[in-house]
């Protein structure tokens, strides 16, 4: 065999592994949602989805969308300070940190169920896909408390 083909040989071997990697970089099950929770709201109206996503990859994620079978949109938010009124605002994509974390909490970065088809009660619990742009769709069940609830188990 000539020295040519033994360099060859390997680099045949490799690429297919090489040209995989940027797949591997994000490895599955890295995104987990943790604590999902609702507020109660009626229907017609907007409910808010608050959860914490973490991410336990080497590189890092952004939550591009959300969806639900119940309202008519759903949109992420952000909530801003306009001098002495607090204001939501939408942003594109929640940036998910390699080996970091992310709250999605009341008064801060949070997920809006426009236009619900049906009330969501207390005790029930709303399918959300959140939509990653490595991770892909995951689906969580979304449990509802109460409508002043500050936390995922209907704390007050």
């Amino acid at each position: 065999m000539t020295l040519r083909r033994r360099r060859l040989l390997p680099a045949l071997f490799l690429s297919p592994l090489l040209a995989a990697l940027p797949a591997l970089a994000q490895q599955p099950g890295a995104i987990s949602i943790e604590q999902p929770w609702a507020r109660a709201a009626v229907q017609g109206g907007t409910g808010g989805v608050f959860l914490t996503i973490r991410n336990t990859g080497n590189t890092p994620d952004r939550l591009l969308s959300a969806s639900s079978p119940l309202p008519r949109a759903a949109e992420l938010h952000t909530t801003v300070r306009d001098g002495d009124v607090m204001r939501m605002q939408p942003v594109q994509a929640v940036e998910v940190p390699a080996g970091g974390s992310v709250t999605l909490r009341p008064g801060g970065l949070h997920l809006m169920l426009v236009g619900l088809s049906a009330p969501m009660r207390v005790g029930e619990a709303v399918p959300v896909t959140l939509t990653f742009e490595h991770a892909g769709a995951i689906t969580v069940p979304v449990p509802v408390q109460a409508a002043g609830a500050t936390g995922p188990h209907g704390h007050h």
